[in-house]
């Protein structure tokens, strides 16, 4: 069993993306980064009655859609949004893989998106941190999860990119438990594609959701038993994709 006062482990890159990617950010003519969100409450609005949900989401089901916008700052999603379109114009977004560390293999046949990790570097991915660090404790304390951090990185999918169906841990493995994607993409409409499938645990032939990214959309599912895939997209998609997880392992780079 695990304390409710548990604290996530969170170890940030010695390099920060945003910083390395500096002289980059400043070539971009026109671009300016988006740091500060509005209104008078920065904090996330998160509550017991919605973490409750979450957790009978998860319990009944393994997955659940959701609608992050009331529970966030105002503004941070356009400032999470403008942060991945600039880091997309630079060098410093990398093409994704598949498995992990010798593992690590670039299929294209299999997705061809660019992800750039989070390190909580700058002011919309601390306040976005928040979020996170609520929602792994509220799932510890309801669903003994023994999550101890969470990892996060952008995903930029270009029209025609694709990531086929597919589970986020290795069955067994015991690191990434809970998924959360959170969706950035304004005016999304259907004929952009980069919907989000999802297929049942107990049979990964039935599809049983189909989510837009559209801002503010998120979905959050048991890592080990939900497949899922994303479909080609028509026009350039953004996404943070957020892991917790049960070991203490550095995040990787």
């Amino acid at each position: 069993m695990h304390s409710d006062t548990d604290q996530a482990i969170i170890i940030p890159f010695p390099d920060p993306v945003l910083e390395r990617a500096a002289d980059q950010l400043e070539q971009v003519a026109g671009d300016e980064l988006i740091s500060t969100v509005t209104g008078a409450d920065v904090q996330p609005t998160i509550d017991d009655f919605w973490l409750d949900e979450l957790a009978d989401g998860l319990s009944e089901s393994a997955w659940m859609e959701l609608d992050l916008t009331p529970r966030l700052p105002a503004g941070l999603l356009a400032a999470l949004r403008n942060e991945v379109g600039i880091l997309d114009k630079t060098e410093v977004m990398s093409r994704a893989g598949i498995g992990r560390g010798t593992d690590l293999v670039k299929d294209r046949s299999v997705r061809r998106d660019k992800i750039a990790w989070l390190d909580g570097y700058s002011e919309p991915q601390r306040m976005l941190f928040e979020c996170f660090e609520q929602i792994r404790e509220g799932l510890n304390r309801r669903l003994y999860l023994g999550l101890k951090r969470f990892e996060a990185h952008y995903a930029t999918y270009h029209p025609g990119d694709f990531y086929k169906r597919h589970l986020d841990s290795f069955r067994g493995r015991a690191s990434r438990v809970v998924s959360l994607v959170l969706y950035l993409n304004e005016d999304w409409g259907l004929e952009d594609g980069g919907e989000l499938r999802v297929f049942a645990a107990a049979d990964s032939g039935q599809m049983v959701g189909q989510v837009r990214p559209e801002a503010g959309r998120a979905v959050l599912f048991l890592s080990e038993q939900v497949p899922h895939e994303v479909l080609p997209a028509r026009r350039t998609r953004y996404s943070i994709a957020c892991w917790f997880r049960q070991d203490e392992v550095p995040l990787p780079l």
